[in-house]
């Protein structure tokens, strides 16, 4: 393997999922739309590859409220904004924290066109334009290793139990490399029963599963390990735990959607530097387009792609004055043709902009 090839696979596993996803299409998920996202979670926890199974009908829905994502204020106002005009704190339920930030979120909501707002004398009153749609159907956590041996499977255990006592996705993955051998080297490492397996072949683009995961218990309190006894194999003390109540993990997976709804899997570019004379993007297996630095001819990551390259070269003045459009150059516009095909994937958003 060589050292871009957990980046490089990585996204291609959030090819494969975009383009076949659920793994096993023989059980009724054939109507149901889903969003591909990667590197997304919560401050303990963060996933590779996030799925999101979506109600067709409240996927569409939701595009009423913009491309960007709503955060937990935004949240709060959209989903408990009344039908009809009323006092602001009156209408909402205390938000746990000062109504001043309940305000400044009332304003950056109607300028977002996302809610009524006017104003009786000092009084702010605000009103629904549309309801919050419940669009999320399941969440899929997956983690990618494409080289999973022994070491790696000892470092990635203790994250999937994390993930399995919690259960605030539905199904946790892992997806490995496909190998020559008869039976997956992944069946052999010491990871959590309840996560399944998959194994991929990246220049194929096909996939195997290997282990069927448990379907997780979302809506029952789950359980934050905090803290793991660490004496060794004779250390018998008890690890450091705390419950989450379902409401809260609800809010959270909310939170999670929100975010996968606005970055999809090809917000890579937003961590590189596609303003480098160097920075391309090159297909691979048909419209995929994954970076290519041809300084160092290889798939940078985005630790390699940044402005303390030595290879970095900002793209000369003179390419953003000919045919390229006078507010950015060809790195500009690279990110809008990622970003043009990140909304042909959210159907209800206008999917026009360059070609």
């Amino acid at each position: 393997m060589t050292p871009d090839s957990e980046f490089a696979f990585e996204l291609r596993t959030c090819r494969w999922a975009e383009r076949e996803w659920p793994p096993d299409r023989g059980h009724g998920h054939d109507d149901t739309h889903h969003i591909v996202a990667r590197q997304l979670g919560t401050k303990r926890r963060r996933w590779d590859t996030i799925v999101l199974e979506c109600d067709p009908t409240g996927l569409r829905n939701r595009a009423r409220f913009g491309a960007k994502r709503l955060d937990s204020d935004l949240l709060h106002i959209v989903r408990n904004a009344p039908t009809e005009w009323a006092y602001y704190r009156d209408a909402l339920p205390h938000p746990g924290y000062p109504w001043r930030y309940v305000r400044e979120a009332i304003h950056q909501a109607d300028d977002r066109g996302i809610l009524e707002m006017r104003k009786q004398g000092n009084r702010i009153q605000i009103r629904r334009k549309w309801p919050y749609p419940d669009w999320i159907e399941r969440i899929i956590a997956i983690e990618n290793k494409p080289d999973l041996d022994a070491s790696a499977a000892r470092a990635l255990g203790p994250q999937l139990e994390f993930d399995v006592a919690l259960a605030l996705a539905d199904e946790v993955w892992v997806a490995t490399q496909a190998t020559d051998e008869t039976i997956t080297p992944a069946l052999f490492e010491g990871l959590p029963v309840a996560a399944g397996i998959l194994t991929l072949d990246p220049d194929a683009l096909t996939a195997e599963v290997a282990w069927h995961p448990r379907q997780l218990a979302v809506d029952e309190p789950g359980t934050r390990i905090l803290e793991r006894p660490d004496g060794g194999e004779r250390d018998g003390s008890a690890a450091r735990f705390e419950y989450v109540e379902p409401e809260t993990k609800a809010e959270k997976r909310l939170a999670l959607a929100e975010r996968a709804y606005e970055r999809g899997w090809r917000s890579f570019v937003e961590t590189m530097r596609p303003d480098c004379r160097h920075f391309e993007l090159r297909a691979r297996e048909g419209p995929q387009l994954v970076p290519y630095c041809s300084a160092k001819a290889c798939q940078p990551t985005a630790a390699e792609c940044s402005g303390s390259c030595p290879e970095f070269e900002p793209e000369p003045p003179v390419w953003r004055t000919k045919d390229w459009p006078i507010e950015g150059g060809p790195g500009k516009r690279l990110q809008r043709l990622l970003a043009k095909r990140r909304r042909r994937r959210r159907p209800g958003q206008n999917a026009g902009g360059c070609d």
